[in-house]
C-alpha cells in the first residue's frame, strides 16, 4: 500500500481503500483548495489528521486549526473574498459558536468560493445533542450536498467547490459520522495542479462586504435570486436520481446514510419499492420531487432526525394538487438516532408490516452485556483532580461543568459538573447560579482549550461584575478530547512553533487577582487549595493541571524512553475499596473472593493511585519484576 501522502498527492489517477475523512483531502487537493481552517471536533478531526501526513513543504494549502469555529469561519471567509477557495470543517455543534458570522455568508459575493463542511451527529456519539444544521441552510440562504458513502463525500466536494466558484456563494458539505469514518474503496481522478496567483483580489466593488442598514435589502434579493439559480441546478445534477424498481404504486425519498441503510433493509422486503435518492437535499430537486410524486400513490420520507424533507415535499404535493399519500415520521422515536439498518427496518415495518415476515420473537434467554460506560483514563489528571475536589466539597456546593474530558466527572463516583451547556458557558451559568445564592458556594470547571475557544467572555464578565465563584480550570496541555490538537498555551500549532501564551499570565492580565496553580497528583494540595477558595469570597482561580497521560505515555513510547513499572496491591489491603469505588481507576479489578488485583494492561505506572490507598497497599512493582 502507498503511504498517504503519495495517495492525497498522487498527479495521476489512483484508488485507495480509506474513510471518508480522508478522501475529502484529497478532493480538496483535486479541486485547488488554497486555504483550509477548522476547529477539532468529532466527526470530523481526521480530516486534519490526513493533512498533517503531507509534510508542509508539499501541502498544496494552507491549514490551520484556529481557537474556535467562529474564527475559523472568518479566516476562510477573508481568504475567499481575496481570491482564493477555501474550506472550513467543525463539527455539528461548532455550527453554532460559527453561527454569528456564518448566517452572513450567504449575503456575500465570495469570489473565490467556500465550502463548510459540517460534521452531524445523529446518535449524539460525541455531542450533547442531536441538532439538525439543516435548518441553517434556509435560514442563511446556503445550498447542502449530503453524501452517503466515502466515495460519494469525494466526489460532492468537488460538485461542491465547482458550484461554489461559480455561485460565488458557500455551500454546505452536510457528513454524518458514519460517512466520515467508515471506509470503502475510492477511485480518484488525475489533479492538475494550478500555480498559485500571488496577486491579492480583494476589492470592496465585490462586495458591498458591509450588511448595514440600506446594503442588506439588494445583498439579500441577490442571495436570493442565487438560490433560484441553484434551484434550477439541484433538478439537472445527477447527485439527485431514481433508482427504478419498476412500482407505481409504492415510492420512498431519502438521502444520506438512510439510503443505504434502505438497500440493506429491501432484500428482506417482499415488496421493493422505487427510491428517489437526494444528494443535494437543499434546494430540494423540485421537478423530479413531482414527477416522483406523480408517478406513485404512495410515497415514504425517509430521513435521520427533523421532518425537514418531509415537510417540504407535503408543501410541494399541496401546491401542485398532487394526489398521492406521503407519510414520513410516525412516532417520537422515528426522530431520534441513526438510521443503521436495524432502525429503518424498524421504521418502515411500522407502516408496511405486509411487506416484511413475520417477526422473529426475540430470544430473552440470551445474556445480556453490560455497557461500558464512558470513563477517564487510566492515569488522567482530571481523576486525581475529582478525587481531590470531592473531599473539598459536600452536596451544599453547586458544580458547573464544561465540554471537554472533564464532563466526565458528573459519572459517578465523582458526580461533579451538575449542570452543562455549551463550550465556555460554565462562568456565565455559575454567575447566575451565584445571584442571591448566601447559601451554597458555586464552582465552575473550564478547560485549558475550551479557556481559549470560549471561556475569555464568562472569565472576563465573572471579573467585570465582580461575581462570586470559584473557577476551576482543568489544564492538561492539549485539546484531549478530540484527538490531542495544539492550543495557544502549548508552544507550538499545526504549522510550527509558535509564542506560548500562558494561560497564568493571561488571567493576571484580565485582572484575575486571586490565583491558585496546584498539579493534581498533589491531591492533598489541591484539596485543600479548594476548600480555601471556597472559604473566601469573589472570584477566584484554581488551575488544575497536569499532562494529558495518555499523550505523554504515547510520546515515550514513541521515544523509546520507557515506561514507569506497573502498580500491584499488597497484602496491606483491607479492601476498603477506595482504588475502585472511589478514586474509580478502571486499572483495579476484584477477584471472586473481594481481593484486588490490577490489570497491567490498562495500568500505566503512574502512581497517582498511590496517596489515595488509605492503607498504602498500592505499591510499585521493582523493575526486574515489569
Amino acid at each position: 500500500m502507498k503511504k498517504l501522502p503519495e495517495i492525497l498527492l498522487s498527479k495521476e489517477k489512483t484508488q485507495e481503500i480509506m474513510m471518508g475523512n480522508w478522501g475529502l483531502v484529497r478532493a480538496m487537493v483535486e479541486a485547488n483548495v488554497r486555504v483550509v481552517t477548522s476547529y477539532p471536533g468529532s466527526p470530523t478531526p481526521e480530516i486534519a489528521t490526513a493533512i498533517a501526513q503531507i509534510p508542509k513543504a508539499e501541502r498544496p494549502f494552507y491549514f490551520e486549526f484556529s481557537v474556535n469555529e467562529k474564527v475559523a469561519t472568518e479566516v476562510a471567509f477573508g481568504a475567499s473574498i481575496n481570491g482564493h477557495l477555501s474550506c472550513v470543517f467543525f463539527k455539528s455543534v461548532g455550527l453554532n459558536v460559527a453561527a454569528d458570522s456564518l448566517v452572513q455568508l450567504g449575503l456575500m459575493e465570495l469570489i473565490g468560493g467556500m465550502v463548510i463542511i459540517l460534521g452531524d451527529d445523529p446518535g449524539a456519539n460525541s455531542s450533547q445533542n442531536e441538532q439538525d444544521n439543516r435548518h441553517f441552510a434556509k435560514m442563511a440562504y446556503i445550498p447542502i450536498f449530503e453524501p452517503s458513502t466515502p466515495t460519494e463525500a469525494y466526489q460532492m466536494f468537488k460538485e461542491a467547490a465547482a458550484l461554489s466558484q461559480e455561485k460565488k456563494m458557500p455551500v454546505f458539505l452536510r457528513l454524518t459520522t458514519h460517512v466520515c469514518h467508515y471506509k470503502e474503496l475510492i477511485k480518484f481522478d488525475a489533479w492538475n495542479k494550478k500555480e498559485l496567483d500571488p496577486n491579492p483580489k480583494f476589492d470592496a466593488k465585490n462586495g458591498p462586504y458591509i450588511p448595514i442598514t440600506t446594503t442588506v435589502f439588494p445583498l439579500k434579493r441577490k442571495a436570493l435570486k442565487k438560490l433560484d439559480e441553484v434551484a434550477d441546478y439541484s433538478d439537472k445534477t445527477t447527485v439527485n436520481f431514481i433508482k427504478d424498481n419498476g412500482n407505481n404504486d409504492v415510492g420512498i425519498i431519502t438521502m444520506g446514510l438512510p439510503y443505504y441503510s434502505l438497500l440493506d433493509v429491501m432484500q428482506e422486503m417482499k415488496v421493493q419499492p422505487d427510491i428517489l435518492k437526494l444528494g443535494m437535499i437543499y434546494p430540494l430537486p423540485k421537478q423530479k420531487i413531482i414527477d416522483f410524486l406523480k408517478n406513485h400513490k404512495e410515497v415514504k420520507i425517509l430521513e435521520e432526525l427533523d421532518d425537514i424533507i418531509e415537510r417540504d415535499v407535503k408543501m410541494i404535493a399541496f401546491e401542485n394538487k398532487i394526489d398521492v399519500e406521503i407519510s414520513g415520521k410516525s412516532d417520537l422515536l422515528d426522530w431520534e438516532n441513526e438510521y443503521t439498518p436495524d432502525k429503518v427496518k424498524e421504521v418502515l415495518r411500522k407502516q408496511w408490516s405486509q411487506f416484511f415476515a413475520p417477526a422473529i420473537p426475540k430470544d430473552n434467554k440470551k445474556p445480556k452485556l453490560t455497557p461500558r460506560p464512558a470513563q477517564m483514563c487510566p492515569g488522567c489528571g482530571h481523576r486525581s483532580a475529582f478525587h481531590a475536589i470531592r473531599k473539598a466539597i459536600n452536596k451544599n456546593v453547586i458544580t458547573v461543568g464544561d465540554i471537554g474530558c472533564h464532563t466526565l466527572g458528573f459519572l459517578p463516583p465523582y458526580n461533579i459538573g451538575e449542570a452543562l451547556l455549551s463550550m465556555g458557558h460554565s462562568n456565565g451559568t455559575a454567575a447566575g447560579l451565584s445571584l442571591f445564592n448566601t447559601k451554597r458556594k458555586v464552582i465552575s470547571f473550564l478547560g485549558d482549550s475550551t479557556f481559549f475557544h470560549a471561556g475569555l467572555p464568562g472569565i472576563i464578565n465573572a471579573i467585570f461584575n465582580n461575581h462570586n465563584h470559584t473557577l476551576i480550570i482543568m489544564e492538561n496541555g492539549t485539546t484531549a478530547m478530540t484527538g490531542h490538537q495544539d492550543h495557544p498555551a502549548v508552544g507550538k500549532n499545526f504549522n510550527e512553533v509558535s509564542d506560548k501564551i500562558p494561560i497564568l499570565n493571561m488571567l493576571k492580565g484580565m485582572g484575575v487577582t486571586n490565583i491558585r496553580s496546584v498539579d493534581t497528583y498533589q491531591q492533598a494540595k489541591l484539596t485543600q487549595a479548594v476548600k480555601d477558595a471556597l472559604a473566601e469570597d469573589g472570584f477566584n482561580v484554581i488551575i488544575a493541571k497536569h499532562p494529558c497521560m495518555l499523550k505523554f505515555m504515547r510520546e515515550l513510547t514513541k521515544k523509546k524512553l520507557g515506561t514507569p513499572p506497573k502498580v500491584h496491591v499488597t497484602a496491606k489491603c483491607n479492601k476498603t475499596y477506595e482504588c475502585i469505588s472511589v478514586f474509580a481507576c478502571p486499572s483495579y479489578q476484584v477477584n471472586p473472593d473481594g481481593s484486588i488485583w490490577v490489570q497491567e494492561d490498562l495500568c500505566i505506572g503512574d502512581g497517582s493511585c498511590k496517596q489515595t490507598c488509605p492503607t498504602q497497599a498500592i505499591e510499585s512493582k521493582a523493575k526486574e519484576e515489569k
